[in-house]
């Protein structure tokens, strides 16, 4: 298809009075609405009139969406690096574990600790009597015996070894051999 003076003329006709490009392309016939685009942009036309759909539009009534309410931006006054970060409600949680009493001379905070020391933490580290084990560990491991014991569990069995099954049941597999029918010898058929 190939646009001659007289499509183009009518493109033009239909570009004034408002018309979409696939409406213009319809009319036109033998045309794809991107066709229609193309040669408007070639031609630099512009300046479209207004259509009867867009001029007779209806507003929108707007739904009032329920409002949420706004959080201060700034509740707090100063510095807020000093405030706790958290509101105790319950007990402080106790551990049902020993734990090992280590004499106040013996306390090492994390920066006293040494390569070989025990590094299982006591405490809580928001108070002053926060301190490390600080025994011999053990080699390879970050903690003495005594926490080792605490922080590692033993491996358990797998499950498959946990099946036991009694030995009147376990059938030596020779015997299975020897009862099982023989694949090349010759079955007995009856006649």
């Amino acid at each position: 298809m190939s646009w001659n003076d007289e499509r183009v003329e009518s493109l033009k006709k239909l570009w004034a009075e408002g018309l979409s490009a696939s409406q213009i392309a319809s009319r036109i016939g033998g045309v794809t609405r991107n066709a229609v685009i193309g040669k408007v942009h070639r031609l630099g036309l512009s300046g479209r009139a207004t259509t009867s759909r867009t001029a007779t539009a209806r507003p929108r009534a707007r739904i009032a969406a329920p409002r949420r309410p706004v959080k201060p931006r700034f509740a707090a006054v100063g510095s807020t690096a000093l405030r706790p970060s958290f509101h105790l409600e319950a007990e402080p949680y106790v551990s049902s574990y020993e734990e090992l009493e280590i004499p106040e001379k013996e306390r090492k905070t994390l920066l006293e600790l040494s390569e070989a020391s025990c590094r299982w933490p006591i405490g809580d580290p928001q108070h002053a009597e926060f301190h490390f084990c600080n025994r011999s560990k053990i080699t390879g491991l970050p903690y003495c015996e005594f926490h080792a014991r605490r922080a590692f569990q033993p491996v358990q069995p797998r499950r498959r070894d946990k099946t036991i099954v009694p030995a009147d049941q376990i059938i030596p597999q020779q015997a299975v051999l020897a009862t099982a029918p023989d694949a090349d010898a010759k079955q007995p058929v009856d006649a």
